[in-house]
């Protein structure tokens, strides 16, 4: 079993970015109609793969992906584990393309916003990792928001339970494996660039027929690039940070994309709403408070001194 890993400003700082990105990459999707969900998932893999290689040449980390072939020629066990590590990060990222233009947009945040109280209880549970008291009122007033939204929709939609509970084990079998962030995500993305290319075969012309337009000559790209980007930013900060803190971090994604509904998408926030977004609005604060306080030595007048 792996130690804990201690609290990491980078880690921090790389995952506040992801979060970013892939709000960038929600609304990225509008640009892309008339594809469905399934061959906009299947571009965005596509276009990845050239560039996560890329960067192992960039960083020179060309080397390391060699020593991870190496690994799967030596250790058996992690051949078997790939496919199905490649597999549950698949499903994800399609349902991430696939929501937006299927209406499931909102299932898909609640979700996220579910997420981090797993990963906090897999954590935990797994890892024995210290939450500290913080921690514990911030993943409360998270739990009471989502109550809320549970009690006012009186349903959870498959696609919420898939995010909410599909990624945990993802994150636990990638530690197991003990895959870098750059070069697992290589790997990952080679695993998944056949199913890519079979499925834009199943889907015809109606998946690559948009090639004959030249803005998707630019829009494909860009979908890779931004894909590249977040992924490696979030992978990095799940090596360095504890599972418990990656997973109260998990607010601030949720948290960007619904400004960006009701920004960019126009769509109306409701009193109902904010009687779930607030509690989950106070958590995020608490997360950053904590952060502020462990990692940079902020201090609390009413704390005192030590």
């Amino acid at each position: 079993m792996n130690p804990p890993i201690g609290l990491s400003g980078s880690g921090v700082a790389l995952s506040v970015l992801a979060s970013l990105l892939f709000a960038v990459l929600s609304g990225y999707t509008t640009l892309l109609s008339p594809l469905s969900g399934e061959a906009v998932f299947a571009w965005r893999i596509i276009w990845t793969l050239p560039g996560a290689f890329l960067l192992l040449v960039l960083r020179r980390q060309w080397p390391a992906f060699c020593q991870l072939l190496q690994r799967l020629r030596s250790e058996p066990r992690l051949l078997l584990a790939m496919p199905l590590l490649a597999g549950l990060f698949g499903v994800q990222q399609w349902l991430f393309m696939w929501a937006p233009i299927n209406g499931e947009a909102m299932s898909v945040a609640m979700g996220y916003f579910l997420l981090p109280l797993t990963m906090v209880l897999f954590g935990r549970w797994l890892y024995g990792e210290h939450l500290y008291r913080m921690q514990w009122l911030a993943v409360g007033f998270a739990l009471l928001g989502v109550l809320h939204e549970l009690w006012l929709t009186r349903a959870i939609a498959w696609p919420t339970l898939l995010v909410a509970l599909g990624y945990p084990p993802y994150f636990v079998l990638r530690r197991w494996a003990r895959l870098e962030a750059l070069t697992g995500f290589a790997l990952e993305m080679a695993f998944l660039f056949p199913v890519a290319i079979l499925m834009l075969c199943y889907l015809g012309p109606a998946s690559y027929g948009v090639l004959d337009e030249a803005r998707f000559w630019l829009l494909l790209p860009g979908l890779g690039l931004i894909s590249t980007a977040a992924l490696l930013c979030y992978l990095a900060s799940s090596r360095l940070l504890p599972l418990g803190m990656m997973g109260l971090l998990g607010y601030v994604e949720p948290v960007l994309l619904f400004l960006l509904a009701i920004t960019l998408l126009g769509e109306p926030l409701s009193a109902n709403r904010l009687l779930t977004y607030g509690p989950i609005w106070l958590a995020v604060a608490l997360t950053g408070l904590n952060i502020s306080i462990r990692q940079f030595g902020l201090r609390l007048p009413w704390r005192g001194r030590r």
